[in-house]
């Protein structure tokens, strides 16, 4: 298993453990902000009238959360809405059943371009095979996504009979596409989320269920692979109320801010 392409070799990948590095404990910024500076510390976020976020040449502004009901605001939020519902750092399914609360699907689409590209063009360069047995999952280098899900895929043992079956069939990473019945960019697009075995993660759409209606979620994915990812930074869609547990996506800014907000100053 390693890094097969592009300039990063699988020795020089240096893993971040995003459940257990130590945090600030008396954060100077509004926590939101201060899990984007710790997630990625590429980034510049400068203070004044408007809160502004550099990299690579390139600026955003940054507006804050705006309190609007989640299914208003996923359709265009603020980087601040990204942290309005907490990703939630356990093992309990019950806060999904709420109607719209999907930590993760909020995504500011300006915040993505500026990460990873904002067009094939942009993000391509940067995409990297990772090889998990016989399975190769094609993600972005940069901010370290590539690194990060070599090193996830590495603490499990894929021979196991329970994660086995998660990569005999896989729906891939890398894929520019929006998403189904919108016309948002999905995350696929930025080579920072990949699919494992579809049959045995499931998907809302595919239950014929009404949007905000959904329902009870059949969990097939083990507790320990979702865990592992987790510790990488990738959050898992099995715990959105519109399921989609056969997907796993980078977001390392919210496992951080999950910790922040509880107070987990290790």
């Amino acid at each position: 298993m390693g890094i097969a392409t592009g300039s990063a070799a699988a020795q020089s990948c240096v893993p971040r453990d995003f459940l257990q590095e130590p945090l600030p404990t008396n954060p100077v910024l509004p926590l939101w902000k201060e899990a984007i500076s710790l997630a990625y510390p590429n980034l510049t976020i400068q203070h004044g009238e408007e809160i502004l976020i550099v990299h690579r040449g390139q600026t955003i502004v940054a507006e804050s959360p705006t309190a609007r009901p989640a299914n208003v605001m996923i359709a265009a939020p603020t980087v601040g809405d990204q942290f309005s519902i907490p990703y939630p750092l356990s093992r309990n399914l019950d806060l999904r059943l709420a109607p719209f609360h999907d930590p993760g699907r909020a995504r500011n689409a300006r915040f993505l371009d500026l990460l990873y590209g904002a067009s094939p063009g942009e993000v391509e360069p940067d995409l990297q095979m990772v090889n998990a047995g016989s399975v190769r999952f094609r993600v972005t280098r940069r901010h370290s996504v590539s690194c990060q899900l070599f090193s996830a895929l590495a603490d499990l043992n894929l021979g196991d009979d329970a994660i086995a079956p998660l990569f005999s069939e896989v729906g891939g990473g890398y894929n520019w596409r929006r998403i189904t019945g919108t016309d948002r960019l999905s995350p696929h697009s930025y080579g920072i989320a990949f699919d494992v075995n579809a049959s045995l993660g499931g998907y809302w759409r595919w239950t014929g269920a009404t949007e905000g209606a959904v329902g009870a979620y059949q969990n097939n994915i083990p507790w320990q692979m979702v865990e592992a990812l987790e510790r990488r930074g990738f959050i898992w869609g099995g715990k959105w109320h519109h399921f989609d547990g056969m997907h796993f996506e980078y977001r390392p800014d919210l496992i951080l801010y999950s910790r922040l907000i509880e107070g987990d100053g290790k």
